[in-house]
């Protein structure tokens, strides 16, 4: 029987960034992660005015590469962020991204960790709530649409989170069923110390009316906060 081995090599990290006009010392930080099979321009299309135009916003395209058609004449090509084959490695990526594309534009545009959120569609929800409970100093908050809570979230080697959580879920979600949504909240507080959660009509796809329930939300939390 053979062990898989392992050898670490230098990954270049993409990602598409949109930059307000005026950047001060309210600006938030939005660090964006596209769903299985998107794209960082689609990603970036839909949580920029979603979050407001104020924010900087940085949409990361996945690690992983893939035909979206079997057709050997298809181009078109979708990222993801792993499978269930080696979740180990593909958490520990992500985390490396995370933290080295987040720690580039802190330092560029002079942005503590506080006013640093993550925000994620689908795939990489479960990821990023791993993430903070991993790293809970690394983000002031983050917004989850259409997506799940880690399956070993109850274990105690996750840390408390105090920064604070939006979770958006749709009625008709076919990959995360709106009876199991709902008791999210209740599992994410087993770490999370501030959950807000809401269901939209809909099926798997990042909600049009979103927007304004994640801006009313940055809006009163980041004021309350004194950030």
């Amino acid at each position: 029987m053979r062990n898989l081995e392992t050898a670490s090599v230098t990954l270049p990290v993409a990602y598409l960034l949109h930059v307000p006009p005026r950047v001060d010392q309210r600006t938030l930080l939005v660090l964006a992660l596209h769903g299985f099979g998107s794209n960082p321009e689609a990603m970036l299309r839909l949580s920029a005015p979603a979050v407001g135009e104020g924010a900087i916003v940085a949409s990361l395209r996945a690690p992983n590469q893939h035909y979206l058609s079997v057709s050997p004449a298809s181009e078109d090509v979708g990222y993801n962020w792993g499978t269930r084959r080696h979740p180990d490695l593909n958490i520990r990526l992500h985390h490396d991204i995370v933290r080295v594309v987040a720690a580039q534009l802190r330092a560029r545009f002079d942005i503590p960790a506080r006013r640093t959120l993550l925000m994620g569609f689908s795939q990489p929800v479960g990821l990023n709530y791993r993430f903070l409970g991993t790293y809970p100093e690394e983000a002031g908050g983050a917004i989850a649409i259409c997506g799940g809570v880690p399956k070993d979230w109850e274990e105690d080697k996750y840390h408390t989170i105090a920064a604070p959580i939006l979770h958006i879920a749709r009625s008709e979600d076919e990959f995360f069923p709106a009876e199991v949504a709902r008791g999210f909240p209740d599992r994410l507080r087993r770490h999370a110390l501030t959950v807000e959660f809401h269901i939209l009509p809909g099926q798997h796809r990042f909600p049009s009316k979103a927007g304004p329930i994640i801006r009313e939300w940055l809006a009163r939390v980041f004021r309350l906060s004194g950030s």
